[in-house]
């Protein structure tokens, strides 16, 4: 056990602690004014848990779950299944399983990344690194993936089901896919975009009608934002336009920590949260935000290090797709920050308040760690 503990990769290790200070600090002044006073606290204990169950999780041999990796498939889809039927509605979503008594959540979209990156490292795997099928594997994964995306979406979910395609794009990428279905996977999204623009813009009073009617107008608001910000409602454009405005009010090294309760940040909802980059970027300016990128760069080339030296391709595959998780929730948190990406409900990693989420990216980190520390005894056949 001592032997699997000392493969840490104390470099990560540091940077986590560096996340939950920074969380804990940026979290505590989000809320300090507010009916979330408290949320730091929780910070302080879901990183707590956090650590843990990475502990646990470095002990535990990474072969062992990816031969049930079709059991945790199964379970993850049971549980997006049940969250539909189950879970309280929650600004217009159906997303959460609240935990009686407190204000904990837990939420199934954000556990099945997991069990999605480990199905698609088990058939990906099959191949040891040959190019790729078209059939028996590009297919394949495409409608392992499709089906908790679509579940996800129905939710609806937009950014974790945008994630859940940026992890399989990923896989796809390092598992060795021919140029030629890059080439026409990527002609066919270019096309299915420039088609839903399309009927969009023809269809829109109809759109608005029918997502209004289920409920869902929030939908269309987002979307219209993004393809037309000149028609964007008060509301998605008081919050686009004052969380930039925020951020640029921090200039180089923000007005201090805090001491950031702007006007403007006063109008962008779950500071705490979603728009927790505001709060760093308008307190610690363009030097804080700049530490912050820097941390997260050194932590994924880390990540990519480890996937380097694997024997095992699939736990190849598992890192990468990891990677490919937090690289996207980081550029699409900050983008939406910043104008650069529609708004969506994607955390920003390690530092955004969610308990779910956290423990899900410690358990990642975690999985990370077994990787590197049950190299030596790597056989096909274990």
């Amino acid at each position: 056990m001592l032997n699997r503990i000392k493969k840490i990769d104390w470099l990560m290790m540091l940077i986590l602690c560096g996340f939950m200070v920074i969380s804990t600090l940026v979290v505590r002044s989000a809320t300090h004014n507010s009916s979330y006073v408290g949320l730091d606290i929780q910070t302080m204990m879901f990183y707590g848990i956090g650590f843990v169950v990475l502990f646990l999780m470095t002990l535990v041999d990474y072969r062992l779950l990816l031969k049930g990796w079709f059991i945790w498939y199964v379970i993850g889809i049971g549980s997006l299944i049940a969250v539909y039927f189950f879970a309280p509605e929650v600004n217009g979503a159906r997303s959460w399983f609240a935990i009686p008594g407190t204000r904990l959540t837990i939420q199934p979209a954000e556990i099945m990344k997991l069990f999605l990156i480990m199905a698609v490292a088990a058939v990906l795997g099959r191949r040891q690194g040959d190019p790729l099928r078209m059939r028996t594997d590009v297919m394949a994964i495409a409608v392992v993936a499709f089906v908790p995306f679509a579940l996800v979406m129905i939710q609806p979910d937009l950014g974790n089901a945008m994630i859940y395609i940026f992890i399989v794009l990923g896989m796809l990428w390092i598992g060795n896919i021919r140029y030629t279905y890059v080439v026409i996977g990527l002609g066919a999204v270019v096309g299915g975009l420039v088609l839903f623009v399309t009927l969009f813009n023809s269809f829109n009073d109809e759109i608005k009608t029918y997502l209004t009617d289920q409920g869902k107008g929030h939908w269309y608001q987002r979307i219209n934002t993004y393809i037309h910000p000149d028609q964007a409602s008060d509301d998605e454009r008081r919050q686009s336009e004052n969380a930039k405005i925020a951020i640029g009010s921090g200039g180089l090294s923000g007005d201090g920590y805090m001491q950031g309760e702007s006007k403007n940040r006063k109008f962008i909802p779950y500071p705490y949260s979603d728009s927790i980059f505001v709060v760093v970027g308008e307190e610690f300016g363009f030097q804080g935000a700049a530490v912050l990128l820097l941390l997260y760069f050194i932590f994924i080339y880390r990540m990519i290090i480890i996937a380097y030296q694997c024997y095992d391709l699939r736990g190849s595959f598992i890192i990468i797709g990891i990677a490919s998780m937090l690289v996207f929730q980081i550029f699409q948190n900050i983008g939406m920050m910043i104008g650069l990406m529609p708004i969506t409900g994607i955390t920003l990693p390690f530092i955004s308040y969610g308990g779910t989420s956290l423990i899900l990216n410690m358990l990642s980190i975690g999985l990370i760690f077994s990787i590197r520390a049950h190299q030596e005894k790597y056989t096909m056949d274990t």
